[in-house]
């Protein structure tokens, strides 16, 4: 059976909750893998500039930790998870597409690889929307590309992969402005094809995951070298997103405005 976690409410932003946590993130147990170093620095230089500055925020998926390291110490801000193991005191267990909180209670929402688990993303967004406040900041990720989905996507509880273009449509659906949408991982992103085009050739014909089995997935081993290598590799990003977009990668990030009445 799955674990039911209650959290009071303990402040005016909150109400009473209960959330149903089914898969946890690998990112708890394993903050020190490469990827999860390198998502947080690239999402900090490509989305930094959009929250500074900006008071109340809502960390949707905190419980990864390793990538939101450099929200913590943005004004007010409220961390939530559906899984209760990253969440320490005052954060608040529940799901993106029931957030509890009123109308406008943000400033800020940072959802990162976070709308790819619903299946409803256009719930989920919806939820984003309705807690920010007129001239409200949306920073997302969600990872590129249907045709890189393999078993690992599976594990994950993923529901499906995007593009840059599906992810801008996804957040103006919900009457949002764009102010920025770029792919991320365009250093290692040969590595990344190659690895996924593998894998799919080699996962032809197995059955598909039993989405409703509990499981914290296995992060794929990279050797020393290798980390080195695509760690170096993501300095490229690291370098271009000061300045321009980027035209292709394993993830996609998005900043958006919800427009003032």
């Amino acid at each position: 059976m799955p674990t039911v976690a209650k959290v009071p409410p303990r402040s005016p932003l909150r109400v009473s909750i209960a959330a149903v946590v089914t898969v946890g993130s690998p990112s708890i147990e394993h903050p020190g893998y490469w990827w999860y170093r390198a998502r947080a620095d690239l999402l900090r230089v490509a989305l930094e500039k959009y929250v500074a500055g900006r008071g109340r925020l809502l960390d949707v998926g905190s419980a990864d930790g390793p990538s939101v390291d450099w929200l913590r110490d943005r004004g007010q801000r409220v961390a939530l998870d559906v899984d209760p193991r990253g969440l320490g005191p005052g954060d608040v267990c529940a799901s993106v597409t029931r957030l509890p909180f009123a109308d406008g209670a943000f400033e800020v929402v940072a959802a990162f690889d976070v709308v790819e688990h619903c299946e409803s993303e256009s719930a989920a967004l919806a939820e984003v929307s309705r807690v920010l406040a007129p001239g409200g900041i949306l920073v997302m990720s969600v990872p590129a590309y249907q045709w890189a989905w393999t078993r690992f996507d599976e594990d994950n509880h993923h529901h499906r992969r995007y593009t840059r273009p599906r992810a801008v449509a996804a957040v103006r659906a919900q009457g949002m402005e764009v102010l920025r949408a770029s792919y991320i991982f365009t250093g290692t992103f040969p590595f990344f094809a190659a690895d996924r085009l593998r894998t799919r050739w080699r996962e032809r014909g197995l059955p598909a995951v039993d989405r409703l089995v509990p499981t914290v997935p296995e992060l794929p081993r990279v050797g020393p070298a290798v980390e080195r290598l695509l760690l170096g590799a993501t300095r490229v990003d690291r370098a271009l997103l000061r300045r321009r977009d980027l035209p292709f990668g394993s993830s996609v990030v998005v900043a958006a405005r919800k427009p003032m009445p």
